[in-house]
């Protein structure tokens, strides 16, 4: 069906709501480009003004997005479940695109659950009643949200990290995590300084909480000061910062330019998302203690495993408490099993040298491509993190071409707003053999070979 035909309706509250259904069908699909306002306008027989106000709408419920000199187009995250299934890649190809971790740096489960239920508890875990009950006894209603053992253990790592953690409360994961604390603190319509680059899946959020988006420049150190300042000058009231491991520039702060981002953040909400943790492969540096309103999100994705939907979270005293008082009337915690289980893999000496060692490879893989796209005159950023950030004129000429090469790499469009195209090569898994000829085919997708005309 085409992209102007799937959409109808008389008034703005119709037509934003043909798009939605469309979405959540799978007639739109994410990055679908929507037709002109006046092309939509003369469709549907209304006014352009009509359409405006609908566009208006969906854009604050994070459904389409706009971008300068750009066409409105279905956001790649849209916040409605789609039944249409990715597109799967070619057999045999190299997926470098999807920004997981190495399974090979993952803790198996199955001795921490032994240990769990053998009785063998960690420090400081659980309610007392919990314990008598044993370590895989249920949490009931009026108990702690929080273990006690894993409590301990975040407190103990914000600390040392510098960061002022009275207390932590327990979300299902970093994204969780921030939008709690966004709600929290910010209303719809209100200004959010964001990183650009910065990671999708915090842009499409802000989006769908119904904040506008200041783009701020990255480079390898982070934020922009300067940048940072004129969002902070047009209203902002708010900003999410990646202190290390950035996705997707691999940007990490430093002492100096976090006592840079600390001072202009002081009168605003800034949100760190620690979503790497200790696999950063970079010392933590924070923008937070200079200001009244803060917060940081810690994940156990990326070294302890996705599928334990935890991350820990601390933040001044109001904030906290907001996000804890909302968080009872909802879900009330995340699983105390679960919990339970993360503490004892944080606690284990044997996982700690694991994630070190998890560390230290992905930094040597992060290293080889960027060093190996250097001798071929392109420079890709990548100081910390899963991932290198590679520019190119064009985004999806190099995907395509990378594909022909039998590798998978994530155009760079989700990631942007105002910034120049590139394109994502997650480097988890990449071996150091592969860096070379991966560099030789990138370099050749940047640059291809001009077609000479036959004699």
């Amino acid at each position: 069906m085409s992209v102007q035909f799937a959409i109808s309706g008389a008034s703005a509250e119709e037509i934003a709501g043909s798009v939605e259904r469309a979405v959540a069908s799978g007639v739109l699909s994410p990055g679908t480009k929507l037709p002109s306002v006046r092309t939509l306008a003369d469709s549907l027989d209304v006014s352009p003004t009509t359409v405006a106000s609908a566009l208006a709408e969906l854009r604050r419920r994070g459904v389409v997005v706009s971008r300068a000199r750009s066409a409105t187009r279905v956001a790649d995250r849209p916040p409605l479940r789609s039944p249409r299934a990715p597109s799967p890649l070619p057999p045999g190809t190299r997926d470098l695109a999807l920004g997981n971790p190495d399974p090979a740096f993952l803790p198996d489960l199955a001795p921490a659950l032994t240990a769990l239920a053998s009785g063998a508890s960690t420090r400081g875990s659980g309610s007392a009643a919990a314990t008598q009950r044993g370590p895989f006894a249920q949490r009931l209603y009026g108990e702690a949200p929080v273990d006690g053992g894993l409590a301990e253990l975040a407190r103990a790592a914000f600390i040392a990290d510098g960061v002022a953690a009275e207390r932590v409360v327990v979300v299902n994961g970093a994204l969780d995590g921030i939008e709690r604390v966004l709600a929290a603190q910010l209303a719809p319509g209100d200004l959010l300084a964001v990183e650009d680059p910065g990671w999708p899946g915090v842009l499409d959020l802000a989006r769908a909480l119904g904040l506008r988006l200041a783009p701020v420049t990255v480079d390898g150190r982070g934020m922009r000061p300067e940048s940072l300042a004129a969002a902070l000058a047009a209203g902002a009231r708010g900003a999410i910062v990646t202190p290390r491991g950035h996705n997707p520039l691999g940007a990490a702060l430093d002492a100096e330019r976090a006592g840079e981002l600390r001072e202009l953040l002081r009168d605003v909400l800034v949100v760190e998302d620690d979503h790497l943790g200790p696999v950063a492969g970079v010392p933590y540096c924070s923008a937070t203690g200079a200001g009244g309103r803060w917060a940081v999100v810690r994940s156990v994705s990326k070294w302890l495993g996705p599928d334990l939907r935890c991350a820990v979270l601390t933040a001044d005293e109001l904030t906290l408490a907001r996000v804890e008082g909302r968080l009872s009337l909802g879900p009330g915690w995340v699983s105390s099993i679960l919990q339970r289980l993360a503490a004892r893999l944080w606690a284990d000496s044997e996982i700690a040298a694991l994630v070190r060692r998890a560390a230290d490879v992905y930094s040597t893989r992060r290293a080889a491509l960027v060093h190996a796209l250097a001798a071929h005159g392109i420079a890709a950023e990548g100081r910390s993190g899963l991932n290198v950030w590679v520019p190119v004129p064009d985004e999806d000429a190099a995907v395509r071409a990378l594909l022909g090469h039998g590798v998978a790499v994530a155009a760079g469009a989700p990631f942007r707003l105002e910034a120049g195209p590139a394109v994502r090569v997650t480097i988890a898994t990449l071996e150091l053999e592969e860096a070379a000829p991966l560099a030789a085919a990138l370099a050749a997708a940047v640059d291809p070979p001009r077609r000479t005309r036959a004699a």
